[in-house]
């Protein structure tokens, strides 16, 4: 935490550095966004071009996934080895790789393959950006400069959302089944190239130097941080932090630390099994349920994009105020409303007028002030220092393995349960995690890494 004794100058440098570093970062975000999100409005297109059957075009969605839970489970590995930096970059190039081919694909099956290639870049990003911000933002300021990953992520959606909406508009329904989709896919090329430029102007991580034994390199950068006292006063910490931890996967099983498992990993599943990517990977395909047109479902997709990132941008301002756990209480609560609210509409048949669509705003809105930011704040910030990069991929593997089981069997589930049964179960979902944070979530707002590290060991 900053020390009330720094000259206010020196803080405002500080920030400015931590900031523009975490802002590089954070674009990783906007790379798992647009892969969110621009199978929305590709999917209709893809279904008619290659005459995809229901299971395919849940496959075509969540074959991504698949290379999305490859990458998060080899992050941990690869960045504890190689340093977060490397690995971000080589995720950047497969993000590029990906895009690229999604593009061109002659076949569903190298469709497929690129959109694998792809993910394993989202995965790698999607756990290590956040971390990578959570290890280099100060205590008072880590939840908002690690929630700015969301905020990318959100703007990433967004874009998307419009930049669909204007390739669609380009020609007529013949030209989008042959090529709209494709440019698409390709326009992702330009976040991904910018990324990976800007990669190159970051620091690693200094928690990892330590880590490595090279903790002369890591002082620079903490010096610009905290000021010179406070760094190597931080450095000191997290060299002891490292020296009681032994750095195995099986100390996440032991009575000081079994709980933080459970809340990372339960935290991350219960982010995805509340429908939240059913809705923004299938947003159009909902709103056609209520009778809306292509163009009128694609429009309403874009309300559903720019309420996404304005009440993010609420979530970072008021995170590292209001606290982690009461903003997780307050939204999955919202959204355990409106699920249920939702679900009625589609049973007595009252999706004509503007209700659907109006309360699956306010539980975006509700998603996007709480589970969406703080789920991924909250897994960056909750395990020791020695094992953060292997337990934050456990984590994230786990979202990314509820976020498949979710894609795949959300079209079919609307077509047997129909969709009012299927809402009434991302419903039971909400309540879950309502109850699970009451009673497992500690606040960690304003605490150290080191700090939440000890709240463990004293539970």
């Amino acid at each position: 935490m900053m020390s009330s004794n720094i000259p206010e100058q020196g803080e405002r440098v500080s920030m400015k550095f931590v900031t523009l570093v975490s802002i590089v970062a954070a674009l990783g975000g906007v790379l798992f966004g647009f892969d969110t999100a621009v199978i929305s409005g590709a999917i209709g297109f893809m279904q008619q071009h290659f005459d995809l059957n229901e299971f395919q075009v849940g496959w075509a969605v969540s074959s991504l996934i698949i290379g999305c839970i490859v990458g998060a489970m080899s992050s941990g590995v690869l960045s504890e080895r190689f340093g977060r930096k490397k690995v971000l970059i080589t995720a950047a190039i497969l993000f590029i790789i990906g895009s690229a081919f999604s593009a061109v694909p002659v076949t569903f099956s190298q469709f497929i393959i690129a959109r694998m290639i792809g993910g394993i870049g989202i995965g790698i990003t999607s756990t290590l950006c956040p971390l990578y911000n959570a290890e280099i933002a100060p205590a008072k300021y880590r939840g908002r400069l690690v929630a700015l990953n969301q905020l990318a992520t959100v703007t990433g959606i967004s874009l998307v959302y419009f930049v669909n909406l204007w390739i669609t508009g380009l020609g007529s329904e013949a030209w989008g089944i042959s090529s709209a989709w494709r440019w698409m896919f390709a326009f992702g090329l330009i976040p991904g190239v910018l990324f990976l430029v800007l990669l190159f102007l970051v620091p690693e991580s200094p928690r990892w130097l330590i880590k490595q034994g090279r903790a002369a390199e890591s002082l620079p950068i903490l010096v610009k941080i905290h000021g010179e006292t406070l760094a190597k006063q931080e450095v000191l910490e997290i060299k002891e932090s490292f020296r009681v931890e032994n750095g195995s996967i099986r100390q996440l099983f032991s009575p000081a630390l079994r709980l933080a498992l459970i809340v990372g990993v339960g935290l991350a599943i219960l982010q995805q099994v509340t429908g939240i990517n059913a809705v923004l990977y299938y947003a159009p395909e909902i709103f056609k349920q209520t009778g809306a047109g292509t163009n009128a479902a694609l429009i309403q997709t874009i309300f559903v994009g720019v309420i996404n990132l304005l009440f993010t941008i609420l979530a970072i301002w008021l995170i590292d105020k209001v606290g982690r756990k009461m903003l997780l209480l307050v939204g999955s609560s919202a959204m355990l409303i409106c699920l249920i609210v939702i679900g009625a509409a589609f049973q007595t048949g009252h999706t004509s007028g503007p209700w659907v669509l109006i309360f699956i705003l306010i539980y975006v809105a509700a998603f996007a002030v709480s589970l969406g930011p703080v789920v991924w704040v909250v897994i960056s910030e909750i395990f020791p220092n020695r094992i953060r990069g292997k337990a934050t991929a456990i984590a994230s593997m786990a979202l990314w393995t509820a976020d498949y089981v979710v894609s795949q069997t959300f079209p079919p589930m609307l077509v047997s349960a129909g969709p009012a049964l299927t809402f009434w179960i991302f419903g039971l979902m909400a309540l879950i995690t309502v109850i699970f944070t009451w009673r497992a979530v500690p606040e960690t707002k304003g605490k150290t890494l080191e700090e939440i590290e000890s709240l463990w060991a004293a539970k």
